[in-house]
C-alpha cells in the first residue's frame, strides 16, 4: 500500500510543474507555514497543484520519506524538491523562484 502511494506522490510530483503538499488548500490553509508558502507561489501568477495532507494520514507520511524532508508544506517545482517554507521564502527574497518557475512552466520547456 505504501508503494502505490509514493508512485501517486511521484506522478503528482511529475505531472505538475509546481506542487505544494501542504497541510489545508490554498484557499484555506491550516497552518502558518503553508499559509506563507501558498502566498510566495501565489506571487507569480501562475498554475499550481495543492495536496492538502491532512486527509491523507499515509500521504503526509509517504511524502516526507519521498522528499528525504521531515516537515510540511513541501514545495517542487519542475519535477524537483525545492524545500519548505523557509528556504521558499528566502529564494524568493534573492530572486531565485521566478527563473525556477519559468522553466519549468510546460510552454518555457
Amino acid at each position: 500500500m505504501a508503494r502505490q502511494v509514493m508512485e501517486e506522490i511521484k506522478k503528482e510530483v511529475g505531472e505538475n510543474s509546481v506542487l505544494i503538499y501542504m497541510k489545508g488548500t490554498r484557499e484555506m490553509p491550516q497552518c502558518g507555514f503553508s499559509a506563507a508558502a501558498i502566498e510566495v507561489l501565489s506571487s507569480y501568477g501562475v498554475p499550481f497543484k495543492d495536496v492538502n495532507v491532512l486527509v491523507d494520514q499515509e500521504k503526509w507520511a509517504a511524502v516526507k520519506v519521498f522528499s528525504q524532508w521531515p516537515t510540511i508544506p513541501q514545495v517542487y517545482i519542475g519535477g524537483k524538491f525545492v524545500g519548505g517554507c523557509d528556504i521558499l521564502r528566502e529564494m524568493h527574497a534573492k530572486g531565485e523562484i521566478a527563473h525556477l518557475i519559468q522553466s519549468a512552466m510546460p510552454d518555457k520547456r
